[in-house]
């Protein structure tokens, strides 16, 4: 076995003073370890492990310890039996160490170097000096994603809404980094040590406002909104709830209202809000980190601003990650997109009575970003189930009757940065198994025991009654 294991045969001998190195005085000989330290290092690389020493006596042994738990375990990985080397040199001699091909996370810790020699009074002492070394594994982030919070979420017409991005980086160690970008340009975010509340209402800006936007209304039949604020006379948000009033806007900067222009119904509309505030919106940035069982830090970056749909649609916002085992920034991109053109495939294509027809929303004209909302309506009636309206992207209508034929519905898809309706018409053909009238409501036939059970139902309301 290795005389490294074997305490009692050692000799404890006092260390010297020294500020520097730590140096072992016997009567016939010194030993002194030195370990190179390490810069951090990127899981996946080569790590070589080095230790020199000083000695004018013959050395034993070099084992490398991996130190856990807080130095309770050693674990043996690496040794060196130098029993039948004569050589020796009082200079600093470069020792065989350990090569860790591809170092991984779970390498991450301190380890230490032990170097035995025997005295050179006799061969049977051994006198042994130790140096330990940290090894940092950092890990580059494996996974960027960008989601909007609280989603699917209505369009406010009237009321202005806060909105949130969340960044999600994963996989990282150190943490790394995490910051927005709008179209390129860096956001200068407030930054916020406790999340804010959901029923807190639109951000106050204290900053004062440059302008005012023009917002028009299209499908809506409504005059467009002369409700503007004067921003250098207003102390507030620049918006309104259902503006009853106009002031008098600078001719210059915004553009002339044209009661007479109505838009005429269109089988897509789109809807934009009606209400104002400052084109500047102020930014407001939260960050929470959770550790991983590996070594990793999850980082959650939430943008948070009051959204205006004019100016937020189809705004480019970036996320992007700094790392010191990136070589270049990690990001990931999404733009701001209200629905539009939703494109309505039913099945059957050819509806029959007693059918079970599905409308279902599969796309859109354009990519949408956040995640819309549908609503399905029929125009003018209830639904088949005697319901106003239906949540969900696809309507299914069960058993259709002839009754449905022609019927109208109409989708509704909307998100926070705007609505847009589509509708599609029912056409119900006749089904050659079953004959014309003898359908109920439901689209099922009403056979001969239909028939004969409604005899007998006349028949003893007239004997009750007689």
């Amino acid at each position: 076995q290795n005389l490294l294991d074997h305490e009692p045969s050692c000799v404890s001998l006092p260390l010297l003073p020294c500020p520097h190195l730590p140096f072992l005085l016997f009567p016939v000989g010194y030993l002194t370890v030195n370990i190179e330290p390490l810069p951090p290092v990127v899981a996946g690389d080569a790590v070589t492990l080095k230790c020199n020493f000083k000695t004018d006596g013959r050395m034993r042994e070099i084992v490398w310890y991996r130190v856990t738990d807080g130095g309770t375990i050693k674990q043996k990985i690496f040794t060196f039996d130098a029993m039948f080397s004569t050589n020796y040199s009082p200079h600093p001699v470069p020792l065989p160490s350990p090569r860790l091909p591809e170092v991984r996370i779970s390498d991450n810790g301190p380890y230490e170097c032990h170097v035995g020699i025997y005295d050179r009074a006799t061969r049977e002492k051994v006198v042994l000096a130790s140096g330990n070394i940290f090894l940092n594994v950092m890990a580059p982030p494996t996974s960027i994603e960008v989601m909007a919070a609280d989603m699917p979420a209505p369009f406010s017409r009237y009321q202005a809404q806060n909105f949130t991005l969340v960044c999600i980086v994963s996989g990282g160690k150190p943490a790394p980094m995490v910051y927005f970008k709008r179209d390129g340009e860096p956001i200068d975010a407030v930054p916020l040590t406790e999340p804010l509340e959901a029923s807190s209402g639109p951000f106050q800006d204290s900053r004062p406002f440059r302008s005012l936007l023009h917002r028009d209304l299209d499908d809506t039949k409504m005059q467009r909104s002369l409700s503007l604020l004067d921003a250098e006379n207003q102390g507030r948000h620049p918006y309104t709830e259902r503006p009853a009033r106009s002031l008098t806007p600078d001719p210059g900067v915004l553009l002339q209202p044209t009661p007479e222009h109505n838009v005429p119904e269109t089988v897509v509309s789109r809807e934009f809000p009606c209400w104002v505030h400052s084109a500047e919106p102020i930014y407001f940035l939260r960050h929470s980190h959770t550790p991983g069982s590996d070594g990793t830090v999850e980082v959650r970056a939430l943008l948070t601003w009051t959204l205006n749909p004019q100016i937020d649609n189809e705004a480019l916002f970036s996320c992007e990650v700094k790392h010191p085992a990136l070589s270049m920034p990690m990001q990931a991109e999404v733009t701001l997109v209200a629905p539009k053109g939703p494109k309505i495939m039913m099945t059957p294509s050819r509806a029959r009575v007693g059918d079970t027809v599905r409308i279902l929303v599969h796309g859109f004209q354009n990519e949408v970003f956040p995640e819309p909302m549908f609503t399905w309506t029929r125009v003018g009636s209830r639904l088949l189930d005697g319901s106003t309206e239906f949540d969900g992207k696809e309507l299914v209508l069960e058993r259709v009757p002839a009754e449905l034929n022609g019927s109208m519905y109409r989708c509704t898809a909307q998100n926070p940065l705007g609505s847009t309706d589509t509708h599609t018409r029912l056409i119900v053909f006749e089904n050659p198994n079953i004959p014309r009238g003898t359908e109920d409501s439901n689209g099922s036939a009403s056979g001969p025991a239909g028939v004969r059970l409604t005899l007998v139902l006349a028949l003893t309301v007239v004997l009750e009654l007689t």
